[in-house]
């Protein structure tokens, strides 16, 4: 397992160059491998420019769409046309503008279902897809998982001293108290389970907890990620500060 002191680290100019490689590089990863390839998407505004990207030339007309299965690493239990959902603004950016078929999008159910069921119903379709009851760290569930840097240190829903960080056995759990609305987020063992899992973080307000990200720093969430796979890190120049 990669921890983040054996990350792979990539500084970017700004948040547009960040995006830019890392669409090049999600375009090199689909099209190198053959068969499905499963992507586990993180809500948040610093990916919000990568999907635009790769929604348009020369992306748009390269990518491997019919292949390419779309999840979601958490989701707000709000409605999906909802402004807080994270599937909203994947569609608008994403799903709506690519020639992606419905049935390789895989949202969290949120609506008509409590939490606690929908984050069930969530794990059930994953388990589906990968095809077992367990994961197996030669098989990885997703090819590349996509995960933020929240100012707290948590990571898809993942939280401070929530106790869904302690969760090893359920794939997907509800997240109640961390914040305000209601969360459904995967658990570490399906986010570590990737060929490659990839930190975007921008800006200078991130400066401080990319730093405690790096050095490996177990009180955030995040930095308890270890996955099957090799680690990466896309940040610009203003949230790497000294890095650079």
């Amino acid at each position: 397992m990669t921890s983040p002191f054996d990350a792979k680290l990539e500084i970017l100019a700004d948040p547009k160059a960040l995006s830019r490689r890392v669409a090049e590089w999600m375009l090199d990863l689909a099209t190198a491998k053959d068969g499905i390839f499963a992507v586990c998407l993180s809500g948040g505004s610093t990916p919000q420019t990568l999907y635009e990207y790769l929604a348009e030339p020369p992306y748009h007309d390269r990518f491997p769409w019919p292949r390419t299965h779309w999840f979601w690493g958490d989701e707000r239990f709000v409605p999906h046309n909802d402004a807080l959902s994270n599937y909203r603004m994947v569609h608008e950016t994403l799903l709506s503008r690519a020639p992606i078929p419905a049935i390789n999008t895989h949202p969290i159910l949120t609506e008509g279902i409590s939490p606690e069921a929908g984050a069930s119903a969530y794990g059930g379709e994953l388990k589906s897809f990968y095809g077992a009851e367990h994961l197996d760290p030669v098989r990885p569930l997703f090819d590349l998982n996509l995960l933020g840097l929240g100012l707290d240190g948590h990571t898809a829903s993942l939280f401070p001293g929530n106790m869904v960080l302690a969760e090893r056995d359920k794939w997907v759990a509800a997240v109640v108290g961390a914040k305000p609305e209601v969360r459904i987020t995967l658990t570490y063992p399906p986010l570590e389970s990737s060929r490659y899992v990839a930190f975007l973080v921008t800006g200078t307000e991130k400066r401080a907890i990319f730093d405690r990200l790096r050095r490996g720093d177990d009180s955030l969430p995040a930095a308890r990620v270890r996955p099957t796979g090799t680690l990466w890190m896309f940040t610009d120049a203003a949230a790497a500060g000294s890095v650079a």
